[in-house]
């Protein structure tokens, strides 16, 4: 039987109190019921619809944008690379030239941008604002690229001091959705081409929702 693809999971965990976006309340997943006492178990979910591993729609930032529910499931799957910019890092910013000296060569339709922040998760001063973003220049470079999506491993694909958030406004007047605060990229390889399966919630009329995602390789790329 001919070998499957090796799948990598790049959903941050959700649990309670976890770290999220600074001015947003903390996440509770509470048991309701045990199946000790109940006969079966199930949990209470108290969160904002962009807690852990979750897509930004258009609507987010655009009134008119595309809300979550109608993103199209084949705009949701893809040709993926990952950007791996931990070396070039020196603040808040990734610019315009390190995103073209990391560009893939091979044709992809979504970017993943591997800052290595998430092993840093963590409900501290450095995770929750120092994060790196793209600067509005290497936004509009990537949006010019043709891709449908963009991800990040950061709590925002803007940095936190870029109030006006410009990256994503760039990102989402192109109808490119974006997946933010993804984990384990530094399991992926850049230079390979996977195929990426982003779910997000299908909310009625949302900006966002959680997402589980997935990262699909073949086992050519392992040889």
């Amino acid at each position: 039987m001919p070998e499957g693809p090796r799948i990598h999971d790049l959903t941050a965990l959700l649990e309670t109190h976890m770290p999220t976006w600074a001015t947003s309340p903390s996440p509770v997943f509470e048991p309701t019921a045990i199946i000790a006492r109940d006969g079966y178990s199930i949990e209470r979910v108290d969160c904002l619809s962009h807690t852990g591993t979750h897509v930004d729609a258009p609507y987010h930032f655009l009134e008119d944008g595309a809300t979550v529910d109608a993103i199209p499931p084949s705009a949701l799957v893809g040709r993926a690379a990952v950007l791996d910019v931990r070396e070039d890092l020196a603040g808040p910013i990734v610019d315009e030239a390190t995103v073209r000296a990391h560009w893939p060569h091979a044709p992809v339709e979504i970017v993943l941008l591997e800052t290595g922040w998430s092993r840093r998760r963590a409900a501290t001063r450095e995770y929750l604002y120092d994060f790196p973003g793209l600067s509005p220049a290497a936004a509009q470079f990537v949006a010019e690229q043709g891709v449908k999506g963009v991800g990040t491993d950061t709590l925002s694909i803007d940095p936190f001091a870029n109030s006006e958030y410009a990256a994503h406004k760039v990102l989402l007047r192109r109808g490119i959705w974006l997946v933010e605060a993804l984990d384990h990229l530094d399991a992926l390889r850049e230079g390979t081409v996977y195929t990426l399966v982003v779910a997000p919630l299908k909310i009625a009329h949302g900006s966002g929702a959680m997402a589980r995602v997935f990262a699909l390789e073949s086992p050519e790329a392992n040889a």
